[in-house]
């Protein structure tokens, strides 16, 4: 077998070290060559067509269920602290092929550990990529809007994405990717315990739900995720692109807002 280039040795290492993680440690050569179709990794081209994106539905083994913690067991004062424990869990992480695959910075999230309302995207942008914060490009702008339009500024959320690593040219990420990295955003969604989380697009509602759905049905009701409310509603990114979408979106901010006890800003 020809020997694998540097790129596709790492991102072999990546996958194993994602297999080991979840507690697979026995690996086998098949007897008969392996093409490099088959060690190849796939790529998903960049459709984020709402509202139902090309999400991929392989089966991937999801890691261990982790109970909801207590309202009381982190007191307000040690959510920060709580936070940066869950960062530094994460490292310079390589859990996942993402970590090979032009990655720069690790986005973790931002806004205040106490925030009531909890935004959750699919993954960083090169802006995000590049400044190491979420939403901070175009989509980032109008996301600011809507949530100044709820009667709030965006240090009072706190915002965050299914995957920590930028995927190649915006793709979706894959469901070992998102599968790997969730642990960690649960995670951080104990600490903060928000009354209302609003999923921004059908890859973010997908892995909080747990399963896929059209982006029709999940709109206009509310769900459950981590001991919170899930309002589901459009990517700002598809929002550029389609304007039209812009008063369906805030109904479903309005959903949020009922939640929150919040009114309009006039």
């Amino acid at each position: 077998m020809p020997r694998l280039t540097p790129e596709l040795a790492q991102a072999v290492h990546a996958r194993i070290r994602y297999y080991r993680d979840l507690g697979v440690h026995d690996f086998y050569r098949r007897a008969d060559p392996v093409s490099e179709s088959v060690i190849e990794l796939e790529s998903v081209s960049v459709t984020n067509a709402e509202p139902e994106p090309a999400i991929p539905v392989r089966k991937a083994t999801p890691p261990p269920s982790l109970p909801v913690i207590s309202t009381e067991s982190i007191a307000s004062a040690d959510r920060p602290a709580a936070l940066q424990a869950i960062r530094a869990d994460i490292g310079d992480c390589t859990r996942c092929p993402l970590a090979f695959q032009g990655r720069h910075t690790i986005v973790f999230g931002d806004g205040s550990p106490d925030a009531r309302l909890m935004f959750i995207g699919e993954g960083p942008g090169a802006d995000e990529d590049a400044q190491g914060l979420p939403f901070v490009g175009r989509a980032g702008q109008l996301l600011n809007n809507m949530i100044a339009a709820m009667g709030l500024q965006r240090s009072d959320v706190y915002i965050a994405n299914i995957v920590k690593c930028r995927p190649p040219q915006n793709r979706v990420p894959e469901p070992e990717e998102a599968n790997t990295c969730t642990q960690f955003l649960f995670r951080q969604i104990d600490v903060i315990r928000p009354q209302v989380i609003v999923a921004l697009g059908a890859t973010a509602a997908t892995y909080l739900l747990g399963g896929k759905s059209p982006l029709a049905r999940l709109r206009g009701r509310l769900h459950e995720a981590r001991g919170a409310k899930l309002i589901v509603t459009y990517h700002p990114a598809y929002l550029l692109r389609d304007p039209t979408q812009k008063k369906e979106a805030w109904k479903d901010l309005q959903l949020a807002m009922a939640e929150l006890g919040l009114k309009a800003r006039g």
